[in-house]
């Protein structure tokens, strides 16, 4: 296999910069070692990291496209005296989008200019097509052409149309900008309209970026450059393991190998998180994207088990833990009474989701409870949400709901101090401790797809592993 000789300069420059930092910082020889013999040493780190790291990155980092996206064609390191690395791993580039037609392609021989017009607020296509000074007509005849043109029907703002016309205000051909990679192309041909999609395919850049938690989750995900979205993303992956507002601790990191979408060498959006890694209080959990081929995508474990689990670990988005499961000083009874469930505190109106898929088989008032939902869930599980302000109108008796769906808003109906969501987790008909009980898996990874999803994350998760050690390596040299 052929070195890039770019990659390896660009190796060997980063490892000359790391021997170089070490000397400006005077950094303390380590005992029994003479000056010179440090220094040599730190010359020779210098050399293997510039010949090691790259040859070891073009051998073992696959991508989405198989063995092909091994053969990295750049690599790019980022060192931050931080300690927090990110690592640009490029792929062979795409073929190049075909470009919408010339007007002379479409036109020849005829006089012609283009108008551009941009869709605001409140647009419809007879309001594009009457700016562009062309009638009623117009607007039916091109949305009367085939089924690829009811997407004309649903208009956003931001999208633009390119029309064509000629010296009298003909219609000669229109480009109808959907988003970044999508256009509606509609022209004339021997005096007919004919109507064609183009899609551009993005270029997928596979980037890697780590934190260690010293506030929060998300000032230390900005300060590795993850966007909010990612951060989002990164807690709900291992939101069913961890409780992100609880559980969270002073020295958790985290790790994140992650997808950016690029146009024209122009980075346009995040794509999505590979495989990652997140430590709290000591123990890892790790996860990795799959997706089979009936292209159904998720996260699981490097066991197979989905990282999603059969019920939500907190049904609501709250403030903080205003009572505990277990004994309790009753705030409007005044005594000490048996606590059932956890309650949440949280404004009132606050959306209350289902825990779990399941079937709704109490909706009304409940006594102390005020108005409350209680869900059968499969096997032997049931949920109840209590002091409820209203309910969802479509979550109804009888129903059936899907994890995460709305099913009411926080209120303080029934024996309740103040807004806050009273959430029971009854296996068996008794009550657990919401906050602690073992949460059932869903399904794994289906036995005929085991070998294909192990083929793909082993790769993936080791990758993940390589960059991050070497990331830790590089941040205790820099220190």
């Amino acid at each position: 296999m052929t070195l890039n000789k770019s990659i390896f300069n660009r190796f060997s420059r980063i490892g000359t910069l790391l021997m170089t930092r070490c000397i400006q910082r005077n950094q303390t020889t380590p005992k029994g070692e003479s000056k010179l013999f440090h220094l040599k040493r730190m010359q020779l780190f210098a050399l293997a990291f510039g010949i090691s790291l790259p040859a070891l990155l073009i051998i073992s980092l696959p991508g989405n496209a198989g063995a092909e996206r091994a053969k990295a064609d750049s690599i790019e390191l980022a060192a931050m005296d931080t300690g927090r690395f990110t690592m640009q791993l490029g792929i062979p580039k795409q073929k190049e989008a075909t470009q919408s037609p010339l007007p002379g392609d479409i036109i020849p021989n005829n006089k012609y200019h283009i108008q551009t017009i941009t869709v605001k607020k409140g647009d419809t296509l007879t309001r594009i097509f009457r700016r562009a000074g062309l009638g009623a007509q117009h607007v039916y005849r091109i949305a009367q052409l085939n089924k690829k043109t009811q997407s004309l029907a649903h208009l956003s703002p931001g999208q633009s149309f390119d029309f064509t016309l000629n010296d009298e205000k003909a219609l000669l051909a229109l480009v109808y900008h959907i988003d970044n990679t999508h256009k509606l192309i509609i022209k004339k041909v021997n005096g007919k309209f004919q109507v064609s999609n183009e899609t551009r395919e993005y270029e997928t850049r596979t980037t890697y970026a780590s934190g260690e938690i010293k506030t929060s989750l998300f000032d230390a995900a900005n300060k590795a450059g993850l966007s909010d979205n990612l951060t989002m993303d990164l807690a709900y992956i291992f939101g069913w393991d961890i409780d992100f507002a609880l559980d969270i601790r002073q020295g958790d990191q985290f790790a994140v190998l992650y997808e950016e979408l690029y146009l024209d060498g122009e980075r346009v959006k995040d794509g999505n998180i590979l495989a990652a890694e997140f430590i709290n209080r000591g123990k890892s959990f790790k996860a990795v994207r799959y997706t089979d081929k009936m292209k159904n995508s998720g996260y699981y474990s490097e066991n197979g088990n989905s990282m999603r689990k059969a019920f939500l670990r907190s049904p609501v988005d709250f403030t903080r833990i205003s009572s505990r499961f277990g004994k309790r000083h009753h705030p409007i009874l005044k005594k000490r009474k048996s606590h059932k469930g956890v309650d949440y505190a949280a404004p009132r109106g606050t959306p209350v989701k289902a825990a779990g898929d399941g079937k709704i088989i109490w909706r009304g008032r409940k006594g102390g409870y005020g108005k409350a939902v209680i869900i059968k869930h499969a096997n032997r599980y049931s949920t109840l949400y209590a002091h409820l302000n209203s309910y969802n109108r479509k979550a109804k008796r009888g129903s059936r709901v899907k994890q995460g769906q709305i099913i009411g808003y926080v209120g303080s109906t029934g024996r309740a101090t103040g807004p806050h969501l009273h959430y029971e987790f009854r296996v068996n008909g008794v009550h657990r401790n919401p906050l602690t009980v073992k949460l059932p898996n869903t399904a794994s990874i289906q036995k005929k797809y085991r070998a294909d999803f192990l083929s793909k994350a082993r790769p993936l998760l080791a990758q993940l592993a390589l960059i991050k050690n070497t990331s830790l390596a590089l941040t205790q040299t820099i220190q």
